[in-house]
């Protein structure tokens, strides 16, 4: 099967905040998935209502995919499904919303985390400058160090060209 042609759009890094993520969740007019790590973890998503989402949703599987009624009304579908409902919404609806987690990677230098003065060329633009290793740094050399974030969710709209 061939993939539509997608085109990133709205990439929402930096601290998604609740009231973003929130709304994307809730609006009723764009399919929302919502890609969770860990074991045994579904795929959770919403879609606008239609009478076949069911049959769409299972496009011929043997598998059905889970309606999880209440308050937040969504389908459960396999992890596996994930790239398939994601071309098949570009094709249907013309985009889709993917929230997944994510970690930010920092970099940055000894020489920026020992350095005096304001002066700072660094990527960090000046956040580390002169604040020493906290041990929270990985040294792959003297001119490049890394660190992970906390996990945070990030939402991007993807829109079919």
């Amino acid at each position: 099967m061939a993939e539509p042609d997608a085109a990133v759009g709205d990439l929402k890094k930096a601290s998604m905040d609740r009231l973003t993520l929130n709304y994307v969740w809730k609006q009723k007019s764009t399919p929302v998935v919502l890609r969770r790590t860990g074991r045994g973890e579904k795929l959770r998503v919403r879609l606008p209502f239609a009478d076949d989402n069911r049959q769409w949703l299972r496009n011929g599987r043997r598998t059905a995919p889970e309606w999880i009624g209440g308050n937040q009304a969504y389908w459960e579908l396999p992890k596996s499904w994930f790239n398939d409902f994601v071309d098949r919404a570009l094709r249907r609806y013309g985009k889709v919303y993917i929230i997944q987690p994510f970690r930010e990677q920092e970099i940055c230098a000894r020489a920026c985390q020992e350095a005096r003065g304001h002066e700072c060329q660094c990527s960090c633009m000046g956040a580390n400058h002169g604040m020493g290793n906290d041990g929270s740094w990985f040294e792959v050399s003297d001119t490049f160090s890394t660190r992970w974030g906390e996990r945070e969710l990030a939402c991007r709209l993807l829109t079919a060209r």
